[in-house]
């Protein structure tokens, strides 16, 4: 028996129109097999603390769907620091099958999984990585970082500054805006632009920080 529904199907059709995106039907069920992965090997691995499928299209993809304006304009070459169960990264290659995603985490677990759904779901585009992110070295800097509940902006800055270059957006999905985050910011980093994300189904605020390094 599927775990996902007809009602899962129409709340994420719906929430991609309500973000005023276009996301082909081919990569609307990408993101539904995603979404059942998660589910199943959510019961084991604990790969997100939502437990209820029926809040997971909303708090993970459409979440991770609801930066894709701000990504489309940059870079070819992304990275997805602490990603966890997938997000937003794995949502980001669906949509963007064109560019190179790749995802970074510590926990071994995690990673599996994620090269799981690499595998079943046919991602070229993306590339897991068992790593932590202080110890990661790329061959060459990436023109994206970005984080989804990854930690403070202070040390996402500093855990990540050897993975990019001056060229580097780093796009940090926060919850409330983080005014005391911001002040500790590294004196090398600056703050280009703030999103208000509307999530539909989305209780809460949501942030998307743009930031780039001065030096």
């Amino acid at each position: 028996m599927s775990v996902i529904t007809p009602q899962h199907r129409q709340e994420l059709a719906s929430g991609i129109q309500r973000l005023g995106l276009v996301l082909n039907a081919a990569q609307q069920e990408q993101l539904l097999a995603y979404l059942s992965l998660l589910i199943k090997w959510n019961k084991a691995y604990n790969l997100t603390a939502v437990r209820d499928p029926n809040e997971m299209v909303s708090r993970h993809l459409l979440d991770s769907l609801s930066i894709l304006p701000q990504v489309q304009p940059l870079g070819a070459c992304w990275l997805d620091v602490g990603s966890g169960g997938g997000m937003p990264g794995v949502p980001l290659a669906i949509a963007f099958p064109e560019r190179q995603f790749t995802l970074l985490d510590s926990n071994g677990k995690k990673t599996r999984f994620l090269t799981q759904v690499k595998l079943e779901l046919k991602l070229a585009n993306l590339s897991v990585v068992n790593e932590r992110v202080e110890a990661f070295q790329p061959a060459l800097p990436f023109e994206g970082i970005v984080s989804r509940a990854f930690s403070s902006l202070a040390d996402f800055s500093d855990w990540t500054r050897h993975l990019g270059d001056q060229n580097t957006h780093w796009l940090a999905m926060k919850g409330v805006h983080p005014d005391d985050e911001l002040q500790a910011l590294p004196e090398d980093f600056q703050l280009i632009n703030t999103q208000v994300l509307d999530v539909p189904g989305c209780q809460g605020q949501r942030h998307l920080l743009i930031l780039r390094r001065i030096s």
